[in-house]
């Protein structure tokens, strides 16, 4: 399991080339989201350096690295993906296009053939799987902020992450991530049953 990555940490796999292109991506994000805040009361950077550092530490490359550090800026209206890529190429821009376009998908009901329509859309509207493991890295560092937003928020999200994420993260098998999806997830939409499962683990 992949817990708690440190950003500056994940880099030392990377050439010195790649590094560069990496550290370039932070410093733009950090002047992106400069002033701007979660709702945990920390800078919204935070949130795509630990997406940055998830991917990372998958091993995953220089491109799905930049496409962590940027996906937010992309979705929040701050940059565009022509900007992406004339700094840092096509794929790193096709990356973070698919990702904005991925966020707009949400569930209209919650039965089960729903869940598993969005599933299937996610991978037919993307060309390149890297992007659903960003969607994955960036779903679990907000899986493991949850506690900060109000409980009705939480409950819908922890919802989505049952029965979309982890599943697809099942399907890739990463399954350290399905496992975490799920302990998360149920922590919040039945805490009852996950302290007595954490008991019976111990």
């Amino acid at each position: 399991m992949i817990k708690e990555e440190s950003f500056e940490n994940e880099l030392a796999r990377f050439s010195s080339l790649d590094t560069e292109k990496i550290k370039a991506a932070h410093a733009w994000a950090e002047e992106l989201h400069k002033g701007s805040l979660r709702a945990s009361g920390e800078a919204t950077v935070t949130h795509p350096e630990r997406v940055a550092a998830i991917l990372a530490a998958m091993g995953m490359d220089v491109d799905s690295v930049i496409g962590g550090l940027l996906h937010q800026a992309v979705e929040d209206g701050l940059i565009k993906c022509k900007m992406v890529e004339e700094r840092f190429g096509e794929r790193a821009a096709s990356l973070v296009e698919e990702l904005s376009k991925m966020s707009s998908l949400k569930a209209k009901n919650k039965t089960i053939q729903a869940a598993e329509t969005i599933r299937k859309m996610l991978f037919a509207m993307t060309r390149d799987i890297r992007v659903i493991i960003i969607k994955l890295a960036d779903k679990l560092d907000n899986m493991r902020t949850l506690k900060w937003l109000p409980e009705a928020d939480r409950k819908r999200i922890a919802a989505e992450c049952l029965d979309i994420f982890a599943p697809l993260a099942n399907r890739l098998g990463i399954s350290w991530m399905k496992d975490e999806f799920e302990d998360l997830a149920l922590k919040e939409i039945n805490r009852e049953a996950f302290d007595q499962i954490k008991l019976l683990v111990a």
